[in-house]
């Protein structure tokens, strides 16, 4: 794309010709941080395991498992996979159905 060592035309050149500005040729990519990765990563996992969390819910999560420090967070992570507990009408006694 862009030769740095062209003999006729120059770095800003050959950038206006590609139609990109000429600080994107010098721009270095910098990775994710591993505190980044860390949260993305905790933020999946809850994801998955619970999809309906709003910003809300997700907020309070993940500073209910900063609270708890690492092992909190892994054993947040490391929940038995079953069925979940049905909700129930908070109208109906001993959680029968209120129809």
């Amino acid at each position: 794309m862009v030769e740095r060592d062209h003999p006729d035309l120059s770095i800003g050149q050959q950038c206006a010709l590609l139609s990109i500005p000429r600080s994107s040729f010098y721009y270095t990519l910098q990775g994710e941080t591993d505190q980044n990765l860390a949260l993305m990563r905790l933020i999946d996992v809850q994801f998955l395991d619970t999809p309906f969390f709003g910003v809300r819910q997700m907020t309070w999560h993940l500073r209910s498992c900063r609270d708890r420090g690492p092992s909190g967070a892994a054993q947040a992570r490391k929940r038995p996979q079953g069925e979940r507990k049905a909700h129930t009408s908070a109208y109906a006694p001993d959680g029968a159905d209120a129809d």
